[in-house]
């Protein structure tokens, strides 16, 4: 589904990215942890074409996402709120992501249905902008929107941030009933929720992929919380 051949990323005299090789099988739920400066973001950016890679190449479905654009007909995304459109409401902003899908504004509707307990009652029909409402709530906006084409691959970067206890666990609910040929592509800080979604686990440290597991969610646990802590060595 994704491959990626030598993939590096440079700014200045500072190698932010390394990797010689990783490949993401279709239907995989796929959790990218690090701390701050690890490489997630870049990885994830690199990806989507947002930044060009200094050498190597990410390919989609075979296809060099550099150079092709087929790959953002199945491909949905949510990094940050730039993918927003902030003077537009949710409606309009959904009603619009939809229409590059060639959905109208019923099938939009009926597809926000399963969002409406993670919606919690404070989007849909807020009468506010984007761009005004809370960091949590544009989130969950986003979110939504990543997945309104029915997409082959999600890419979401901290998908857990800014949300409350409750919409954290509601997120996690969503994630674990999507379908299962679905590929996501989950980062986050949060290494109990992105274990309990994902059952790979990719651990970046200066950007260099220093682990890849593939374990039951508690043993995975386990072993990142005793990186983190200090108190384990993660072996290559």
């Amino acid at each position: 589904m994704i491959n990626i051949e030598n993939l590096s990323k440079q700014y200045g005299d500072k190698i932010v990215l390394n990797v010689p090789e990783l490949r993401i099988e279709p239907g995989q739920r796929f959790g990218l942890v690090g701390n701050n400066g690890a490489g997630k973001t870049t990885l994830f950016s690199l990806l989507l074409d947002l930044i060009q890679p200094g050498s190597g190449r990410v390919l989609s479905k075979g296809a060099d996402v550099a150079q092709s654009e087929d790959w953002k007909t199945y491909t949905g995304a949510f990094v940050d709120d730039s993918f927003l459109i902030g003077f537009l409401t949710p409606e309009e902003y959904f009603n619009f992501i939809g229409g590059l899908y060639g959905k109208n504004p019923a099938d939009v509707l009926a597809f926000l249905q399963q969002f409406e307990d993670f919606f919690n009652g404070e989007i849909l029909n807020s009468g506010k902008y984007v761009r005004n409402m809370s960091k949590g709530n544009q989130k969950k906006i986003g979110i939504a929107g990543a997945l309104l084409g029915d997409p082959d691959i999600v890419i979401l970067d901290e998908p857990f941030a800014n949300l409350d206890p409750s919409s954290q666990i509601r997120l996690k609910q969503l994630i674990n009933e999507l379908p299962e040929e679905m590929t996501i592509l989950i980062s986050s800080h949060d290494l109990a929720h992105v274990t309990e979604v994902c059952r790979r686990i990719v651990l970046l440290e200066r950007g260099e992929v220093i682990r890849d597991i593939t374990d039951a969610p508690e043993r995975t646990l386990e072993e990142l919380e005793a990186y983190f802590s200090g108190r384990g060595t993660v072996e290559q």
